[in-house]
């Protein structure tokens, strides 16, 4: 890796450790789903490549070298092995290439999250996670396995200019300008379906009027830069994960 340009190295363990965080926290799907990151400029002179998982391999066995690098296409700029997941890259290369600071892209299929995916009212405003994410959240519908490239334009007006998207029937979506404030929104949606799950088998639940969620929402200092941006819940993870095994470093 002597010739591979700090900046690059950063971010390829960065999103190593996101990979392996995902799967200690239960969120992975088998070989499935996806987190990418663009390259700073400083590594591609202003070209548009990413970086994602190889498809095959689990998140548990995802490392900084192993990461794929490809272009806006979703096709490959290195001599990896591994091929990438044509369903992969087409929500998220839509997504990288039309969204301003759509830095970091990340997709869930978890149990909970897909449940409240397929409820005709998505995400209810009735807990502490989801009155944070007031009017932060969009929807988009269900049109299959996303394969085809036809799909983004409906994708990228579904998502507009909100960070987080559930797509009806299939899953969860965070967009971030930094990797750890992807995460962090995506911890909070998760977090709200969870609740929303567990609770809906106790009967009615207290719903928050707009007004307070309007103003948890602003409260919620874990998105706000001044405060790190996630960053600080990030490390915390990565600290750890490194307690456990950092061997997504190699």
């Amino acid at each position: 890796m002597s010739r591979m340009h700090p900046d690059e190295w950063r971010a390829r363990v960065e999103l190593a450790a996101c990979y392996r965080i995902f799967d200690q926290l239960g969120w992975t799907e088998m070989i499935y789903n996806h987190i990418t990151v663009r390259l700073p400029d400083s590594v591609t002179g202003g070209e548009r490549q990413f970086l994602i998982n190889p498809f095959g391999l689990h998140y548990s066995e995802v490392t900084a070298s192993n990461l794929l690098k490809i272009d806006i296409e979703g096709r490959k700029l290195d001599d990896s092995p591994w091929p990438v997941n044509p369903a992969g890259f087409t929500i998220h290369g839509a997504i990288h290439g039309h969204v301003a600071g759509a830095h970091c892209v990340m997709h869930t299929h978890t149990t909970s999250g897909l449940a409240v995916a397929c409820t005709d009212g998505g995400l209810a405003q009735n807990n502490f996670y989801s009155a944070q994410l007031h009017e932060m959240v969009a929807y988009h519908d269900f049109e299959g396995i996303t394969v085809h490239a036809e799909e983004a334009p409906r994708l990228l007006a579904s998502l507009g200019s909100k960070p987080l998207l559930i797509l009806r029937n299939h899953g969860l979506l965070a967009v971030g300008p930094t990797l750890p404030l992807a995460f962090t929104r995506l911890w909070t949606l998760q977090r709200a379906c969870d609740v929303q799950v567990a609770q809906a088998a106790l009967g009615r639940a207290i719903p928050i009027p707009e007004a307070v969620a309007r103003k948890t929402t602003h409260d919620a200092f874990q998105f706000d830069a001044r405060f790190g941006g996630g960053q600080d819940v990030f490390d915390a993870l990565v600290r750890r994960l490194d307690r456990i095994d950092d061997s997504y470093k190699r």
